[in-house]
């Protein structure tokens, strides 16, 4: 690509025949069909008949293949149709599930894919940054990513981390003059952008130069495939066990095999006893249940506003038993409106300005000008607080982006939240003037005099102390305050360079308070929280009265509580932290560095810890805590980037309900694992029982795998879609620790699968004495797979059916009568028995088997109603 670096600014802008007020919609669309759109091409994906056929790589499906050439040369064929038609349907199942679980991860990134400001047609818009073409005017500030390469025209102190690029992980102050230089290294390149960069300071206007696999991060060949999803720690888990489970299944098969030759047992018939052994005890479909529930309980969290970037997240929610909120926009509505007003020394509504008095005139105009926000046709940009302030000008037909083209702004200092300032440099009434806002406390210290009617006077120490007391007054109401002050220079010929040393010497013009009350669901949600067991700290960058104020409102603060602000934090030893840790529900006033710390120091005390944030200085922060959640309007790139959870409506209650979520998911999961191996128990069980007693085999291979893929695996979706029950919210969070397979789960697998093993074998025996082992064995199929059917139910969760209620779970009856269909299907239509290897029932049979089948559910339930009773 040509050197950009060496071109003018207005050279580049030439070059792409384009103005700072951006592209014409006819050049974007020109642009696009030339260029194509922002995005780098992805790894090649696998072709269907490669994914196909690594769904014959698993351990499992190896051991029925063996099963399937056993039956064949047993002159059984039509068990072999059977048991190749159900490996062939599970590897199509496989291929369907992994590309649908890829096209379910693309859909979730498309929703949390990064969003570019531009200049078009004069007006500054928000897109896609997929739709970035080259010519457009990139507006870059602080917190935003940098979506493609681009030449720096107009730089306001543009700090930028290129660390993705260059691996330096101090950030690069960028500057717009040419670079008059051969071969200049990317990290020497200042006055460029590059894609995957992220603004740390400041702000720029930018002419995109390259997108998509032309920028300097698409040349890099070593690109990963960012679509490539990883195992979750439950998924890994679950193939360890799995693999271990194999692993003893067939050390027992081949004791079984030995044993039935000892019996001198066929040795086809004992290689199909072993083999059925290794069919009933290996969980078929777990791995692709784990995977269903976990994409299910991601699209459901994203439907409802939380979307989750890291399918382990959904696992690690069920966990937190600590979250880090801020306040503005999340526990409050985050729709400023600007209350109270202070200037000239008295306190009014804001609608009473008076523009014939030069303090309320002189406030309007700083307002106006020392801020980025903007409405174009009813669309609010920037940050709410700003865009209060644009509001409160718009009372009085002030349009912001007419009376900025009137004072243009010719330098700033962006705002930060260690100076707490902004200012901005403009020509008033031909007179150089220095605009700021900021907090009030700083503001005043740097303040040598007051606006009046008359105009500015020095001022006192009495002054600082009405407005000081003013402020204290607003706070105490729940309001946030911003102040405001200005500085003539009145002696300049040029412009001032503007330096923080400039930042002093103010004439204090006023305060304006705004107000963003409490989301109505927040005090609800607040109080779920601590129902379950989790503790809501807030922590912001507010006044620590305001903060107090609305944590009070809310329910976060109560009697016997602290409120610490960043100054006091800063005074406590770690371990004096450590020990008014869970007194503290308020830290006001803080730095991006202190949240790091109050995460550490919950961590410490073994707390999963969920943190909020929304600025570019909150990544490090989000990536410290267990479950990191960016904002979706209001946070920045970079904090999204950096978080592993996105609410797209800044809402703690929505944390508060993908924590339950999370806790629903991973009881469904744990459910559905307790369903499926509990009801292989029952067939191991049994077929070990035939074994030690040298009866015949209870189950042909075919018939449990018709049980294990077609008539659990419904069952066990339905399980994982339970919907969340209020007492989810009674419990504790779940210690991350604690194993799936503790000793109660093994306990109840080893009880549940004995239940109906027992039935199943009085079915078994009835069979071999009315017909002998054809009877018997059609009997213990079809008991077995009823009564799993039947315990569907009962692993729905720890309730009984008579506290959850049949049709709470409609899945469930659904997948009950799906099985029930496809068993009748099998036990009734004369063309199945073949295949099926099953006999003919009467009437009699039948109504034995539905009874024995549902014994065990009736056992169960039982139980569990004397238990609650107990509770």
């Amino acid at each position: 690509m040509e050197q950009m670096f060496r071109r003018t600014a207005q050279q580049v802008l030439e070059q792409f025949g384009v103005t700072k007020d951006g592209l014409t919609q006819a050049q974007v669309e020109k642009q696009r069909q030339t260029y194509g759109e922002n995005a780098l091409a992805e790894e090649k994906k696998k072709s269907p008949i490669v994914v196909f056929l690594e769904q014959f790589k698993d351990l499992l499906v190896i051991i029925l293949i063996i099963a399937a050439i056993i039956s064949a040369i047993s002159g059984n064929g039509e068990s072999t149709i059977v048991i190749v038609a159900v490996i062939t349907l599970n590897a199509i199942l496989g291929t369907v599930q992994h590309f649908k679980a890829e096209k379910s991860l693309e859909s979730l990134k498309a929703l949390s894919s990064p969003s570019a400001k531009v200049m078009r047609d004069g007006r500054k818009i928000e897109v896609p940054s997929k739709e970035i073409v080259p010519g457009d005017i990139l507006m870059l500030e602080a917190g935003d990513l940098v979506v493609a390469d681009g030449r720096i025209i107009e730089n306001y102190s543009l700090q930028v981390n290129e660390s993705s690029l260059t691996g330096e992980s101090e950030g690069v102050d960028k500057i717009s003059d040419v670079i008059d230089a051969e071969n200049v290294a990317l990290g020497d390149q200042k006055n460029m952008v590059f894609s995957g960069s992220l603004v740390t300071y400041g702000r720029a206007s930018v002419v995109v130069t390259a997108t998509g696999m032309k920028t300097e991060i698409g040349k890099i060949a070593t690109l990963m495939n960012q679509t490539q999803q990883k195992k979750t720690p439950l998924q890994e888990s679950m193939d360890n066990f799995s693999q271990k489970l194999a692993i003893a299944i067939i050390g027992i098969c081949i004791v079984v095999f030995g044993l039935s030759l000892y019996r001198q047992m066929p040795i086809l018939d004992s290689l199909m006893f072993a083999v059925a052994l290794a069919v009933a005890a290996i969980p078929e479909a777990l791995s692709s249940i784990v995977t269903i529930v976990l994409a299910m309980g991601t699209q459901k969290m994203a439907r409802e506003n939380a979307i989750i970037k890291e399918l382990n997240a959904v696992e690690s929610l069920g966990s937190v038993s600590v979250i880090c909120s801020d306040k503005t926009g999340t526990l409050t509505q985050n729709k400023m409106t600007t209350k109270q007003v202070y200037a000239d020394f008295n306190l009014f509504d804001g609608e009473k300005l008076d523009f014939a008095n030069q303090a309320h005139r002189w406030l309007l105009k700083t307002a106006v000008l020392a801020n980025d926000s903007t409405s174009v046709d009813g669309k609010e940009i920037g940050d709410p607080t700003e865009v209060a302030l644009i509001n409160l000008a718009h009372n009085f037909w002030v349009e912001e982006t007419t009376y900025r083209a009137q004072h243009p702004r010719l330098a700033e200092i962006a705002f930060d939240s260690d100076r707490k300032l902004m200012s901005t440099m403009h020509k008033l009434d031909g007179v150089y003037t220095l605009c700021t806002k900021g907090a009030m406390d700083v503001l005043l210290s740097r303040s040598v005099s007051i606006m009046t009617a008359d105009g500015p006077r020095p001022i006192t120490e009495e002054d600082k102390a009405k407005i000081s007391e003013t402020n204290t007054h607003l706070s105490e109401n729940g309001l946030r305050v911003l102040a405001f002050a200005m500085k003539e220079y009145k002696d300049a010929k040029e412009c001032p360079q503007l330096t923080l040393e400039d930042e002093n010497g103010y004439t204090f013009v006023g305060l304006i308070s705004m107000i963003d009350p409490p989301r109505e669901e927040s005090k609800k949600a607040v109080a779920d929280a601590k129902r379950g067991g989790i503790r809501t700290v807030m922590i912001t960058g507010d006044h620590k009265v305001t903060a107090t104020a609305i944590a009070k409102q809310i329910g976060i603060f109560e009697d016997g509580d602290i409120a610490l602000s960043g100054v006091e934090l800063d005074k406590m030893s770690d371990e004096e932290l450590g020990e008014k840790l869970e007194h503290v529900s308020v830290y006001a006033r803080v730095s991006p560095e202190h949240k790091i710390r109050i995460v550490d120091a919950w961590q410490k005390k073994g707390k999963i810890v969920s943190m909020t944030g929304d600025g570019v200085n909150d990544a490090p922060a989000l990536k410290k805590a267990n479950i990191g959640v960016a904002m979706g309007i209001t946070g920045t790139e970079v904090s999204k980037d950096a978080a592993a959870m996105i609410l797209t409506d800044d809402n703690f209650a929505t944390i508060v309900k993908a924590v339950t979520n999370g806790r629903n998911v991973y009881a469904n999961i744990k459910n559905a694992i307790k369903f499926l191996l509990s009801g292989n128990m029952s067939a191991i069980l049994s077929v070990l029982y035939t074994s030690l007693f040298a009866l015949p085999i209870p189950f042909q291979p075919v018939h449990l795998l018709f049980i294990n893929l077609l008539t659990d695996s419904l069952p066990a979706i339905a399980i994982g879609m339970e919907p969340p029950r209020e007492d989810l919210l009674n419990q504790k969070p779940r210690n991350p620790k604690e194993s799936i397979m503790s000793k109660d789960f093994m306990l109840t697998l080893l009880v549940q699968g004995a239940i109906i093993g027992v039935f199943v074998m009085a079915a078994y025996h009835i069979g071999l004495s009315a017909g002998g082992a054809a009877l018997a064995s059609t009997m213990a199929f079809a008991t077995l797979t009823l009564a799993r059917l039947f315990h569907g139910f009962n692993c729905r969760a720890d309730a009984s059916i008579f506290k959850l209620g049949l049709s709470s779970n409609k899945y469930s009856i659904l997948a009950f009568i799906a099985g029930l269909v496809l068993l009748n299907a099998v036990l009734f239509i004369p063309a199945f028995h073949g295949l099926f290897m099953v006999a003919d029932l009467t009437i009699g049979n039948i109504g034995t088997i539905y009874l024995l089948a549902f014994m065990p559910t009736v056992i169960i339930q039982l139980y569990k109603v004397i238990k609650e009773k107990r509770k």
